[in-house]
């Protein structure tokens, strides 16, 4: 028995309210369950209840065992005070205020429809399943699937939008410099973000403006500060960009020693962290105002355009500084642009929006509806279940659907989980 299920079944009146009894006999009757209270103090605010021939208005507390109380120190809570109706599944003790008056108890146990409970551990006895519903999962209807994704989204948009508004604190509300901060880390992908984020916070962003007009040095700072210029390479451009980079390490006091060491392991060469800080140094050496240009930017194929760049010429034949290889073109591809607009650009129109007082939730919803659904692990699963995702909104909202609910068991808190608990 989990007390969210309790919370559950207060919230919903799933329970027998004919006849309710305290533990000490007076009537108790539920004029309202008041508002759920999701963080510090009473479960329910402002509930209104008549107990006897007593009207009170005031917060439930709710908890599995009335013992539960002094287990939290509730007692000595004055938070808790104006608590006028303990709710609880088994009542073992009596419980007082901080000024030691009673507080009334409501044991639910004997209340409760028997179906509701019958649901709950159906729900909750699975735990050799992926997901608790895995069972039921394709039985829920594509109306509340897909209602209850679109909400997860934005939810997912708002944790990471506080991820961002900390980044800009730290970039003293610089947008340029937290784009570039954001699109360093997805140029690193899973494997070298954390590696390109701390070389893009190696160094101030007045540094990179002033070498945008010139690409050699655009280079030479990205490579530099990784440490990809250390090693000793007989190769005319190798040390071009030692060169440029003695000279802007000197101009511009550079340090590299927090920055993390890219890594080339197991990654396809087309991820290499040389051709992506190549790819990351074009952009910049073609775009001013590129943060400007990108929130005035309203369809996929606007941003796309923005980043159809390659990498330098060097690159079209080498993969490493010391080895070369086939020619090919290295450009940014859309798959890899869409991965951009997913976990970066949205995210920032989002949070620029929100710093501004502003909505862009239709502009963001065409957006991300207009990509096509990621493929993953998770995004697999679910659409082996019920084929549920079909765009980029509904398979991000689906990672936050398992990462912030199902593992955390959070089905009671879960539109999916309250659903077949209601049937």
């Amino acid at each position: 028995m989990q007390e969210d299920f309790l919370h559950y079944i207060w919230k919903h009146k799933k329970f027998h309210q004919q006849d309710l009894k305290t533990s000490k006999g007076e009537h108790v009757v539920v004029i309202s369950n008041g508002e759920h209270n999701f963080n510090a103090g009473p479960d329910f605010f402002n509930a209104q209840l008549k107990i006897g021939e007593q009207l009170w208005a005031g917060n439930v507390e709710i908890h599995i065992k009335s013992s539960d109380w002094f287990l939290h120190n509730h007692e000595t809570d004055k938070a808790y005070d104006n608590v006028i109706l303990h709710v609880v599944w088994e009542h073992d003790s009596e419980v007082f205020r901080n000024n030691n008056s009673i507080i009334p108890t409501l044991e639910l146990k004997n209340y409760v429809a028997s179906a509701a409970l019958k649901s709950y551990k159906k729900l909750f006895n699975s735990n050799q399943n992926w997901i608790n519903c895995e069972n039921d999962f394709s039985t829920i209807d594509d109306f509340t699937i897909i209602n209850w994704l679109e909400r997860l989204y934005f939810e997912r948009l708002e944790r990471k939008s506080a991820e961002i508004l900390s980044l800009l604190k730290a970039s003293q509300n610089n947008w340029e410099a937290v784009l570039f901060k954001m699109l360093a880390k997805s140029f690193g992908l899973k494997v070298n973000g954390d590696a390109f984020l701390s070389l893009a916070n190696s160094f101030d962003f007045s540094i990179l403006r002033k070498s945008q007009s010139k690409l050699e040095s655009l280079e030479a700072l990205l490579f530099g500060q990784s440490g990809l210029l250390d090693v000793e390479v007989e190769e005319p451009y190798h040390k071009a960009l030692q060169n440029e980079y003695y000279f802007l390490k000197q101009k511009f006091k550079l340090d590299n020693t927090l920055v993390m060491a890219p890594s080339f392991f197991r990654l396809r060469p087309n991820n290499f962290p040389t051709i992506r800080l190549s790819q990351l140094a074009n952009v910049y050496f073609g775009h001013q105002n590129l943060f400007s240009k990108l929130i005035g930017a309203t369809t996929v194929n606007e941003i796309h355009s923005l980043f159809m760049v390659e990498t330098s010429e060097f690159w079209k034949t080498h993969y490493t500084f010391s080895k070369a290889s086939k020619a090919t073109k290295k450009n940014i591809s859309k798959t890899f642009v869409n991965l951009l607009i997913v976990n970066t650009i949205i995210p920032l129109k989002f949070s620029y929006a929100k710093y501004k007082g502003q909505s862009l939730e239709d502009e963001i919803l065409n957006l991300v509806e207009a990509l096509p659904t990621e493929k993953n692990s998770i995004v697999n699963k679910f659409n082996s279940l019920k084929n549920v995702s079909k765009n980029a909104m509904q398979s991000q909202a689906l990672i936050q659907l398992k990462t912030e609910y199902c593992i955390k068991n959070k089905c009671l808190q879960c539109a999916i989980g309250n659903k077949l608990l209601n049937h």
